[in-house]
């Protein structure tokens, strides 16, 4: 069954995606974000396999879901899945897609609106086997209160999920485009203005990866996501089967190799709390 969003917990920093949750939803089908989804989805289905074996039906908490990608995917896979979005906009998007999964999988899911940094106040210690923050960081001035609270909800060896953008390649963008002064600007500042045209941050590897120790959730892997199409327009159709099987392959090499990883667009981290 279809489980509405059903408290609201207080409003927070992460409200600065709101003014671009309809542009966002636009680039969805984007080579982009498919890119992404993709990678992150191998990414942690490896991890998760490795973690916890293939047979396993866990309690996730997707941290900001959007428009739901991943917790329908694992919701498929027999998890059992509680999406927490501050946005109306990509919640409403998620709520529609889960009303196309057949009945089994919506009753694997609840979808509810509220801040992440929140769940503390909602969820209680050690509530979720596996919890997911993607692309939500970068929205925040500091990402500690919101990896903070989300630790205190991950229970005993379990695994929490990081995306975020990659401090340590900010300048690469900028420099590729030719936009020397914005290129130089990023080696000394992690601010910048993304695709949306909104105002957000970046996070070093070295300073995420300490936070997370300290917090009693230590990486235990990591991975670059968008190597190689961070460049790519918003508009870029996505290429054929075949091509676009080999990109991703390409996409996915990348990601877990030196350097290469280590200038994605986006950083994704992946702790374990002992």
């Amino acid at each position: 069954m279809v489980l509405p969003a059903q408290r609201t917990l207080p409003s927070g920093g992460q409200a600065g995606f709101t003014p671009g949750s309809a542009s966002w939803l636009a680039k969805l089908g984007g080579l982009r974000n498919v890119v992404r989804q993709e990678l992150v989805t191998r990414q942690l289905t490896e991890q998760l396999h490795d973690r916890f074996g293939p047979d396993a039906r866990l309690r996730v908490l997707d941290a900001g879901c959007g428009q739901g990608t991943q917790l329908l995917r694992l919701a498929r896979d027999g998890h059992q899945v509680t999406g927490l979005d501050p946005d109306p906009g990509t919640l409403a998007a998620a709520q529609q897609a889960l009303t196309r999964e057949p009945l089994a999988v919506q009753a694997r899911v609840r979808l509810l609106q509220g801040e992440g940094g929140d769940c503390g106040r909602w969820f209680g210690p050690a509530s979720f086997d596996v919890v997911l923050c993607h692309g939500v960081l970068m929205y925040l001035p500091d990402p500690e209160p919101l990896l903070a609270a989300l630790a205190r909800v991950l229970a005993p060896g379990g695994l929490l999920s990081v995306l975020a953008r990659n401090g340590d390649a900010l300048a690469l963008r900028p420099g590729l485009a030719g936009d020397w002064g914005a290129a130089l600007a990023a080696f000394d500042d992690d601010a910048y203005t993304n695709r949306l045209g909104l105002p957000t941050r970046a996070d070093r590897r070295a300073v995420l990866a300490r936070t997370l120790a300290e917090l009693d959730v230590p990486v235990q892997a990591w991975f670059g996501v968008r190597v190689f199409t961070d460049q790519a327009d918003d508009d870029a159709p996505l290429p054929s089967g075949p091509e676009l099987s080999l990109l991703l392959d390409a996409e996915d090499r990348a990601g877990r190799t030196d350097p290469y990883r280590r200038v994605a667009a986006l950083l994704h981290l992946v702790g374990v709390r002992p």
